[in-house]
Formats: structure tokens, sequence, C-alpha cells
């Protein structure tokens, strides 16, 4: 097997940044709703859209231009997606990204794109990615329905309480190195909180325990 590519992950700030996805399938809309997720500014061009992507636009969530893709369409996009059924304008669409500087996406089509996605779980301001390096994308789904079952909504709640504490500290102005942050987090016994509701509780512990490991009184 040709050796697979060795991809650099990162996690890319969207917001108010122009992303065009072509196609008007469900495929797309998939596509267009998770740049949505990340506040981009969704352009979708296909002559046809899907009952999904017609109710985006109507609710003035995505634009939609409904032709064929054409040369230029990506002029002052920052990323673009191809998600049609026809290889050759997937292949033009990647063509004029890789001109323009434009980080591309063709769906099942990794030799033409500049970044693949993960397998995702969103936990609120927690994010999970998979990715086999388009290896063996049915793999890189499994483990993330594994990691759905392992990390429930909690660990959402968990993070936001953690930030919370964590201004409350800088505004006090306390300095937690990140070796005492990881001393101080017993995670099993704050999540057990959050399952059960007990969300001021959790943020007392996480507090006390910080503040003994500061050695400061909570």
């Amino acid at each position: 097997m040709k050796h697979a590519l060795s991809y650099y992950p990162v996690f890319i700030n969207l917001r108010g940044r122009k992303c065009v996805v072509i196609g008007g399938g469900e495929v797309a809309l998939r596509k267009a709703e998770s740049l949505l997720e990340c506040d981009a500014r969704v352009g979708v061009i296909s002559p046809e859209i899907c009952y999904g992507l017609n109710k985006l636009a109507t609710d003035g969530k995505i634009t939609v231009t409904e032709r064929n893709y054409e040369a230029g369409d990506l002029a002052g996009a920052f990323l673009a997606i191809a998600a049609t059924g026809d290889e050759e304008v997937n292949r033009l669409a990647a063509a004029e990204a890789e001109q323009r500087g434009i980080l591309v996406n063709v769906v099942d089509a990794p030799e033409l794109c500049s970044f693949i996605v993960p397998s995702i779980v969103r936990r609120g301001y927690l994010t999970l990615a998979v990715s086999t390096g388009g290896v063996s994308p049915a793999l890189a789904r499994k483990i993330r329905v594994k990691l759905e079952r392992e990390f429930g909504e909690e660990y959402g709640e968990l993070t936001r309480l953690i930030g919370e504490v964590r201004r409350e500290i800088k505004d006090e102005g306390r300095r937690v190195d990140a070796e005492r942050w990881q001393e101080a987090l017993d995670l099993e016994s704050i999540l057990e909180l959050l399952r059960h509701g007990r969300r001021e509780d959790a943020r007392r512990q996480v507090k006390k325990s910080l503040g003994a490991a500061v050695g400061v009184e909570d």
C-alpha cells in the first residue's frame, strides 16, 4: 500500500471567513452545517439543492448560487469544499483552489485535498477529532462512536466550568501552572457531581483543589 501522508493536526478559526461548498446534495448539506457551527460565512454553488440547503438559505444562514460551478467562483474564499458527484467538477475546483492558495477538501478524493476532515465528537467547547490519514475512514468513524459513548455531555459542562474557574483565578491575580492544574483536577469526582446536577459543588471542589495546590484557601 502506498505510504499515507502524515497530516499536521490543526484547528482553524473560520469565524466570519468566506467558505464555499460546491454541491447541492446531502453531503454538501453536512459540510455546510459543520462550517456554520464554526461561524463561517457559507456560500453554496449547485444547479440543484436539497431541502436542507434550501431551508438554510431561506433562513438566511447561507447564500446559494443555483448554477454549475465556474472558474472564478472561489475568488475571495478562505476555504472550499467540493462535494459534487462529478469528478471533473471536483478536479477543476481543486485546481482553482490550489492556484489561489485556498484550503480545499474534495470529498472521497484525498489526493486532491490540501486538508482532510476528521471524525469529530463535540461536547461544548471540547472537540475530539479522529483521523486515520484517509487510510480507513470506517475505522475513524468506529473510534468516534466509541468516544461518543465514553465522553458524555457532562464533559461539555466540565470544560465550561474549568474555563470559568480559570478566568476567576486570573482575575484574582493568581497563577496556576499546567502541572498544578493536572494535580488539582480529580476528573472522576468532578464529573460525578456534574452528572447529578451539582454544578456549584463541582466548581467549589475545583477551586478548593487549586487553592490547596498553590497554598491558598478558597
